[in-house]
């Protein structure tokens, strides 16, 4: 099977230890991953933000760069719905029936953990992380592409972890891209409901499937300095014994293994 990782601009741009740990992660399962230089934005914020001509260009590039590939997976819930989702719609608005007919055929796209659970059929991923960890679900993960229990089926099964629930998961964070910025009062205040959340658990660790997430709680947490790291939940899978995995999102210290 021939694997693609969509990066993701976000991650490339700010998490790239994501998306490093999702190539370690897939080669210790035995997949062979290539990284397509072509590849940039799939046009979410265009979309999102109601400038879906502007989102053909994108999606055309998108097309043309994972042509040929078997499957492609990125470590990003949001990223991966707006691909599987609407690339289709900002085709149709084009009227171009080439554009059209490239979507159709292009590759599968997976978020990370719909693809190890349901592709690989894997939830035992090898990795070992002794800290205490809590899952937030990214609303297009659970709402959008409903990878159900995917994610915690896999942290679960993370050596040494202690996993606790987080009270009212299903709330949104409230970064929701550029809703962020233009409703700055109302996202703050549903971030704060979050990380009261998180830091009610007694976690070490907020893990998360979206950096976007994880950068907008993880800058709460940091300026209330709850003492609370965020990681991709790549980051944790990808982590073993033998590996210290840095947190990404608050500039903290790097979480060690004992």
């Amino acid at each position: 099977m021939r694997i693609a990782l969509f990066i993701t601009c976000l991650a490339d741009t700010l998490a790239p230890a994501t998306g490093r740990a999702v190539v370690r992660l897939l080669e210790r399962l035995g997949c062979e991953v290539e990284f397509p230089q072509s590849q940039t934005c799939c046009g979410q914020m265009h979309f999102n933000t109601g400038y879906r001509r502007e989102c053909v260009p994108l999606v055309r590039r998108f097309a043309d760069a994972f042509t040929g590939y078997d499957a492609v997976v990125t470590p990003s819930g949001s990223c991966a719905a707006m691909v599987r989702e609407y690339h289709g719609q900002v085709a149709g608005t084009a009227g171009d029936a080439r554009l059209s007919a490239a979507v159709s055929a292009a590759p599968p796209v997976y978020e990370l953990s719909e693809f190890l659970v349901r592709v690989l059929q894997v939830t035992d991923v090898g990795a070992y992380f002794p800290h205490r960890v809590t899952y937030h679900p990214t609303c297009h993960s659970l709402r959008v592409l409903g990878v159900g229990d995917a994610p915690a089926a896999l942290l679960r099964a993370v050596r040494g972890i202690d996993l606790v629930e987080l009270p009212a998961a299903d709330q949104c964070c409230g970064f929701g891209g550029t809703f962020a910025l233009k409703n700055a009062d109302t996202s703050v205040a549903m971030c704060a409901d979050k990380v009261r959340h998180v830091t009610g658990t007694g976690a070490e660790v907020l893990c998360a499937g979206d950096n976007s997430c994880l950068t907008h709680i993880g800058g709460m947490l940091s300026r209330l300095r709850a003492g609370v790291r965020t990681m991709h939940l790549a980051e944790i899978l990808a982590s073993t014994e033998a590996y210290d995995v840095p947190s990404t999102h608050d500039g903290a210290e790097r979480v060690k293994s004992p």
